[in-house]
C-alpha cells in the first residue's frame, strides 16, 4: 500500500509577511511544527521579537525582518533576504494586511491608497519577488494568499479591503494558470470572523456578536488553530494538484448564504 503525500515541510524555507501577531503568527507557527525555516515579516524588528522567541523555543530556524510590504523595494528585500540567509525559499505566505471600515462616501485617496498598496500591491510584488527566486532555484515552490470573506461578498463601508480581496482572489487564479509551468502553485485561504487584533473593535459590540454568530452554521467563530492544518496542507506536497483554489475557513457561513 503507497503512503499518502507527504505533509513533512522538513528542509523547506518559508517566508510569512505580517507574521508577528495573529493570523500571520498562528500560520508560521503551524509550518515551523511541521519543520519548515521560517522568515517572519512586520514593519518593525521589535514586533517580532516575542514570535521569533516562540518559534525557535519550538525547535525552528527563524528570523525576523522588518520591512515594509507596501513597497516593491520593501517586497523585493524580505525575499531576498530570507532566500540569501537560508539558501533557498520554498513557500511564501502574503499574510499582511490592513483594514479600516469607513463609509465609501467619504474615503479618500490616501486611505485607498494604504489599504490596497498594503493588501493587493505588496502582495503581488512579493509573490513576484518569490518566483523570480523560485524559478532561478529550478525547485518550483508553493505561495499562499490570505484572502478574506470579502473576496467573495460585499461589506458595507468597507469598499477599500474588499476591493484588496477580491484583486488578491483573482491574483490567486491568475498567477496559478500562469506559474504552473514552473512548477509554482499558488492557492489562497479566506478565513471567516476571526478576532485578531485588527478586527477586535467589530467582537466589543455584543450585538454584532450575536447576529454575527447567528449566521456560522457551527456557531462559533473561528480560533487561530482553525488556520493551522489548511495552511500546512497547501504549504506542502499533500496538495501537489491543487493551484488556484481558495479555500474558506469560515464555519460554513459562506455555505449558509
Amino acid at each position: 500500500m503507497s503512503r499518502l503525500p507527504s505533509f513533512d515541510l522538513e528542509e523547506r524555507v518559508a517566508l510569512v509577511t505580517g507574521g508577528s501577531r495573529g493570523i500571520g503568527k498562528s500560520i508560521a507557527e503551524a509550518l515551523a511544527r511541521a519543520g519548515a525555516s521560517l522568515a517572519v515579516t512586520s514593519r518593525s524588528s521589535e514586533a517580532l521579537a516575542g514570535t521569533l522567541a516562540e518559534l525557535r523555543a519550538c525547535g525552528a530556524k527563524a528570523i525576523g525582518i522588518a520591512h515594509d510590504v507596501a513597497t516593491v523595494a520593501g517586497c523585493r528585500d524580505a525575499v531576498a533576504k530570507a532566500a540569501d540567509h537560508f539558501g533557498r525559499l520554498d513557500i511564501l505566505v502574503n499574510n499582511a494586511g490592513v483594514e479600516q471600515v469607513w463609509p465609501s462616501l467619504d474615503v479618500d485617496e490616501a486611505l485607498w491608497d494604504r489599504i490596497l498598496d498594503t493588501n493587493l500591491k505588496g502582495a503581488f510584488f512579493c509573490a513576484q519577488a518569490a518566483a523570480a527566486r523560485m524559478k532561478a532555484d529550478g525547485r518550483g515552490g508553493v505561495i499562499v494568499n490570505v484572502c478574506s470573506l470579502t473576496s467573495e461578498v460585499g461589506v458595507p463601508t468597507a469598499a477599500p479591503y474588499g476591493s484588496s480581496k477580491s484583486g488578491l482572489l483573482g491574483l490567486t487564479r491568475a498567477l496559478s494558470a500562469e506559474w504552473a509551468p514552473l512548477n509554482i502553485r499558488v492557492n489562497a485561504i479566506a478565513p471567516g470572523y476571526f478576532q485578531t487584533a485588527m478586527t477586535e473593535g467589530f467582537y466589543a459590540n455584543a450585538e454584532w456578536k450575536k447576529a454575527m454568530l447567528g449566521r456560522i452554521p457551527q456557531g462559533r467563530f473561528g480560533a487561530l488553530a482553525d488556520l493551522q492544518g489548511v495552511s500546512v496542507f497547501l504549504a506542502s506536497d499533500a496538495s501537489q494538484y491543487i493551484t488556484g483554489q481558495c479555500i474558506a475557513v469560515d464555519g460554513g457561513y459562506l455555505a449558509s448564504i
